[in-house]
């Protein structure tokens, strides 16, 4: 492929990526919690997701459900590691551990079978609730899931462009 032909498409990507970080800097000051310093990072991990569900709906809805789960064993795992601070050293990994050995059995599922969107999803959770200030579980889960959903939705559209560009 030319160079001129293969120009177009990293084009439109990098405007994706302009309009994913400004959608972000208006949306940012309207989510929870207040102050804090915008999620693109969220969107640009859930851009990525679709690429590897499968370029398609039926990768972004699994991808989509893949973070749901992994929010709620985000919270799940820490409800546990508070049970389990008789532990002391262990009780957090205890708790992970468990949690996920119950993922890993969903893999084998249709719709719950994208077990690195649930990883990737608790990650961003964790993320979020260590070093975002006045995060709570469910500000964190709202405005993850919301930025996930963009981030899916831009995958969407650039897998659309891509065919559109490249013809």
């Amino acid at each position: 492929m030319s160079f001129k032909k293969n120009f177009a498409f990293p084009l439109v990507v990098a405007v994706l990526a302009c309009l994913i970080q400004l959608l972000d800097q208006v949306l940012n000051p309207h989510m929870p919690p207040e102050s804090n310093n915008g999620f693109t990072w969220i969107a640009f991990q859930a851009w990525a997701v679709y690429f590897f569900a499968g370029c398609d709906v039926k990768g972004g809805i699994k991808s989509l459900i893949g973070y749901a789960i992994g929010i709620g064993a985000s919270i799940l795992i820490m409800v546990l590691a508070n049970a389990f601070t008789p532990f002391g050293f262990f009780s957090v990994a205890v708790p992970v551990g468990i949690v996920a050995f119950c993922l890993m059995l969903l893999e084998k599922t249709t719709w719950t079978s994208l077990i690195p969107a649930m990883f990737i999803g608790a990650g961003a959770f964790f993320a979020f609730m260590t070093y975002v200030p006045d995060a709570t579980f469910t500000n964190a889960a709202i405005t993850e899931f919301v930025y996930c959903a963009i981030g899916l939705l831009f995958g969407f559209v650039t897998i659309s462009l891509r065919s559109v560009v490249e013809k």
